[in-house]
């Protein structure tokens, strides 16, 4: 599968730039914080904090993973010369598409300590842990198609970064802020909510209404990018 090329080209791509363990720097530190904070302050051996909040990190986080996939592509006209070789456009996108779920499944790889460390210390329900970890993987694919889609309107990437962000906050929060709207549409935003369906499965839930919704939002991201990008070519 010649996706696998553009995978393997984008994920080494992260690693050999500076940005991408400033990235992982931050995420660290801004998960850490929210995960000791109550271990240490309030004597409280949880990840509820840490769960609960990741939507809004990734709403940030994940956009700045994406931004340069097609942008940089389209500002310095290596996309014209990547259509030259022996790949389809559907191959580009889904391999930038597993590049930049793959690299925020890496991110989560440290995280890992927290579970293993409240373990050592006492009881762990391990159902929700890996319930978390499944949907923050779910959460990150679905908010890294939003990404490309961004990444793929603009050669910017500041623009980029911050159309994705508008639209990744705005799936998080959306079902938080249902007292702004008439009633006839709450049932409906209340599903849009991406916050909502990641904290069912984080809780140990695993419905297959949740997991259709993030597939969903994966394939509208990936449907919208290919429209993009064709209508550049």
């Amino acid at each position: 599968m010649k996706a696998i090329h553009i995978f393997r080209k984008e994920l080494r791509h992260y690693f050999v730039s500076p940005i991408a363990y400033i990235v992982i720097s931050v995420y660290l530190l801004v998960t850490g914080w929210f995960f000791f904070t109550p271990f240490f302050i309030f004597d409280q051996a949880s990840l509820r904090d840490f769960f609960e909040l990741l939507p809004v990190i990734f709403s940030f986080i994940i956009p700045a993973v994406t931004m340069r996939l097609f942008s940089e592509e389209l500002s310095v006209g290596s996309y014209e010369l990547l259509l030259t070789m022996p790949v389809t456009r559907n191959d580009i996108i889904l391999g930038k598409f597993l590049a930049g779920t793959s690299f925020a499944a890496v991110m989560l790889i440290p995280t890992l300590a927290y579970p293993l460390t409240i373990s050592f210390l006492g009881q762990l329900d391990w159902g929700p842990v890996a319930g978390g970890y499944f949907g923050a993987l779910l959460l990150a694919a679905a908010f890294t198609a939003v990404g490309i889609f961004a990444s793929s309107l603009t050669r910017n990437q500041i623009i980029a970064f911050i159309v994705a962000v508008i639209i990744c906050f705005a799936l998080t929060v959306i079902d938080r802020m249902l007292f702004f709207f008439p009633p006839p549409v709450l049932d409906i935003l209340t599903y849009l909510g991406a916050g909502e369906h990641f904290s069912n499965i984080s809780k140990g839930v695993v419905d297959s209404r949740d997991i259709i919704y993030f597939l969903s939002v994966c394939f509208l991201g990936l449907y919208g990018t290919s429209l993009a990008i064709r209508r550049r070519t």
